[in-house]
C-alpha cells in the first residue's frame, strides 16, 4: 500500500469514529457529572473494581462478538446466529469439563471447534450454495438454539473447574480477564486484517464481489473464512458467558446479543452495504451500547423502557455519521456542507 494511500485511510478512519467516540464522551460526561461514584475505581488485593471495569467486563461479550461481525458485514453479509453459537459453546463446556478423561483444556477446545463448524455452516451455505445471509444465519438462529437445549437436556448445568471460571471471573495485570480476550482477539484480527491481503480482499468482495472475482479473488473462500471467524468468536463469548455465571443456560445465553453486535458494528462506522471496516470502531461502538444501558440501569431506569432510549442514542448516531444528513443538517443552520 503506497504511503498517501495509507494516510487517507487513516485520515477515513479517525473521521468514522469521531462520532461515536464523542457519543461515547458525553455519556461519559453526563455520568461524571450526575451520576454518583460512576468514576470511582478501588483496589482490593491487587485488582481493579468499579463502574469503569464492570463496563469493559460485561461488554466483553459484545465487543468479542462484533469483532466476528464487523468482518462478516465487510462483505455485505450478517450473522444472526452468533447469540445461539454462544449457547451451544457454554453448552458443550459446561457438560465436557467435568467428564471423565476430558478436563478443561479438551473442553473449550471442544466448544470452539463447534463453534467453528457452526460458522462453517454458514459459510458454505452463504458462499457456496448463494443462500441470502440473513435466511442462511435465522436458520441456525433458531435451530442453534435448540441444539443448546438437546445438550443440556433443557437443564441448567453447573461446573466449578477453576481455569473455567478463570475465563469469565479471573484477572490479569489488575483488568478482568475477559478484557485482555477482547484485546488478544483484536491484535490478532487487526494483523490479519491490516498486514495480510486479506483485509483487502474482504473490502474488496463488499464493495463488488463480481468485481474481485474477476480480479482473481477467492470471493466464496473470503466470505467462508469471515463466517467462520465469527463463528469462533461467538464460541469464545459463550465460553466468557458461561464462566460468569459458573453455568450453562441455554435459554438466556447470548439472547439478543446477536443485535447489539450488529449495532456496535454500525455505530463504529462500518456500512451494511460492505466495503471498508474499521475493528476498533466496533469496539467502541460496544462500549458506547454497554455503558449506555449501565448507565440507565444506575439512574434506576426500568429494562422494560431502557431499550427506547438506547434506540435513540443509536439512531443519533448513524445520522451523524451519514454524509448527506450532516450535509442537510448543515444547511439547516445556515452552512456550507464540506
Amino acid at each position: 500500500m503506497r504511503p498517501d494511500s495509507a494516510q487517507a485511510r487513516r485520515r477515513e478512519a479517525l473521521a468514522r469514529l469521531i462520532w461515536p467516540v464523542a457519543a461515547l464522551a458525553l455519556l461519559l460526561a453526563f455520568n461524571l457529572l450526575f451520576t454518583e461514584r460512576f468514576f470511582h475505581i478501588e483496589v482490593r488485593d491487587g485488582h481493579l473494581y468499579g463502574t469503569p471495569i464492570d463496563i469493559l467486563n460485561h461488554g466483553s461479550k459484545v465487543m468479542l462478538l462484533a469483532l466476528g461481525m464487523t468482518l462478516v458485514i465487510a462483505t455485505a453479509g450478517v450473522d444472526l446466529s452468533v447469540g445461539a453459537v454462544m449457547a451451544i459453546a457454554g453448552a458443550v463446556a459446561a457438560q465436557l469439563v467435568h467428564r471423565p478423561g476430558m478436563g478443561f483444556w479438551p473442553a473449550v477446545c471442544a466448544a470452539l471447534f463447534v463453534a467453528l463448524l457452526a460458522g462453517v455452516w454458514n459459510g458454505v451455505l452463504v458462499a457456496y450454495f448463494r443462500v441470502q445471509p440473513i435466511v442462511a444465519t435465522l436458520v441456525l438462529m433458531v435451530a442453534g438454539r435448540g441444539v443448546a437445549q438437546l445438550l443440556t437436556d433443557g437443564q441448567i448445568i453447573t461446573f466449578t473447574d477453576e481455569r473455567l471460571v478463570f475465563l469469565g471471573n479471573g484477572h490479569l495485570l489488575g483488568l478482568p480477564f475477559p478484557v485482555t480476550l477482547v484485546a488478544a482477539t483484536l491484535l490478532v484480527a487487526a494483523l490479519l486484517a491490516r498486514r495480510t491481503a486479506l483485509g483487502l480482499f474482504i473490502e474488496a468482495v463488499g464493495d463488488n464481489e463480481t468485481a474481485a472475482r474477476l480480479a482473481g479473488i477467492d470471493a466464496r473462500g473470503v466470505k467462508f473464512a469471515t463466517y467462520a471467524c465469527a463463528g469462533l468468536c461467538a464460541g469464545l463469548a459463550g465460553l466468557v458467558a458461561a464462566s460468569n455465571i459458573k453455568c450453562a443456560d441455554s435459554n438466556h445465553a447470548g439472547l439478543f446479543l446477536e443485535l447489539d453486535a450488529i449495532l456496535a458494528v454500525v455505530i463504529g462506522g462500518t456500512a451494511l452495504t460492505g466495503g471498508r471496516f474499521y475493528l476498533v470502531g466496533s469496539l467502541v461502538g460496544a462500549l458506547l451500547i454497554q455503558t449506555l444501558t449501565t448507565t440507565l440501569y444506575m439512574r434506576d431506569v426500568s429494562a422494560d423502557v431502557a431499550p427506547v432510549p438506547k434506540a435513540l442514542v443509536v439512531v443519533a448516531v448513524c445520522l451523524l455519521q451519514a454524509p448527506a444528513f450532516r450535509a442537510e443538517l448543515a444547511r439547516l443552520i445556515g452552512r456550507r456542507p464540506a
